[in-house]
């Protein structure tokens, strides 16, 4: 089982292993809620040194990747015993008991993006000097669906700490710590922080597909912070989607809150003057 240290506002939603000096797993416990129980799966400090980890480090879990690999006739004979679906809540537990599972320990990038915090701060760690995930190692490419699109297009905008994709039209004022998809199209006057804008497929929408706004991006004079906006989305002028109101859940005609984060979904339309 691929495992790696984890801190503890991570381990409660992910599977806890518990090993013996051999990697050998000898405790599994699925997302463990209860405080005694999830100190019970406190990494030894053993641990942090055979695994070069500070001694200071907040990292006192060891979680699973939910990733597996298992001999075929074992897994054959695990699916006999127990027919039940879930891998992390039925089938490991009982493959544990049989005592002969291991813990493969990986100590690189790896980040669980289930919910949409994680999802919003994996995404945006990129813009950060301290980058989460290094997409920048020739020694790990990756490899990418080539759209063969020109560079962005940026005229008079300040921006900072962010990466602007493929095919972009910028007029913007300010771009801060946030990613800008693929043919993205941001009118002047408008400021954009900390948000994620998602890749569109097309710059103007297609004769048969009415079900799209008519013309996609983001108008004149808005202001949009903490956000993930998904493909297909236009926003009218002097739109506000600042969470203004701080809060954690909010749920509307196509945007949402989510943990304290605005989500616009896909092709919605915002029209001018919304504020949320």
């Amino acid at each position: 089982m691929a495992s790696l240290p984890v801190v503890e506002s991570d381990a409660k939603r992910l599977g806890l292993l518990k090993i013996d000096d051999g990697s050998k797993i000898v405790d599994f416990a699925e997302k463990p809620k209860e405080d005694s129980l999830l100190q019970s799966f406190t990494l030894p400090k053993s641990f942090h040194k055979k695994w070069d980890l500070p001694n200071n480090s907040d990292k006192k879990y060891l979680g699973s990747m939910g990733i597996y690999i298992f001999k075929r006739d074992v897994l054959a004979a695990l699916l006999e015993e127990d027919n039940r679906e879930d891998f992390g809540k039925h089938l490991i537990p009982t493959q544990i008991k049989k005592g002969k599972s291991y813990a493969f320990i990986y100590n690189g990038y790896w980040e669980d993006i289930g919910t949409i915090s994680s999802f919003y701060e994996a995404n945006l760690a990129l813009t950060k000097n301290k980058l989460g995930l290094n997409t920048y190692d020739e020694s790990n490419p990756i490899f990418s669906r080539l759209c063969h699109l020109p560079g962005p297009r940026v005229k008079d905008c300040k921006i900072t700490d962010s990466i602007i994709c493929d095919g972009s039209i910028i007029f913007a004022s300010e771009i801060t710590n946030s990613i800008i998809g693929l043919r993205s199209h941001i009118q002047k006057g408008t400021s954009i922080k900390r948000s994620i804008l998602a890749p569109n497929h097309y710059y103007y929408r297609p004769e048969n597909l009415k079900y799209l706004p008519e013309n996609f991006g983001i108008g004149q004079n808005c202001q949009i912070e903490n956000a993930i906006i998904d493909e297909h989305v236009k926003i009218g002028n002097n739109v506000k989607l600042i969470n203004q109101k701080n809060l954690d859940t909010f749920d509307g005609e196509g945007i949402y809150i989510r943990d304290g984060i605005i989500i616009v979904s896909a092709n919605t339309h915002i029209p001018d003057n919304y504020i949320l």
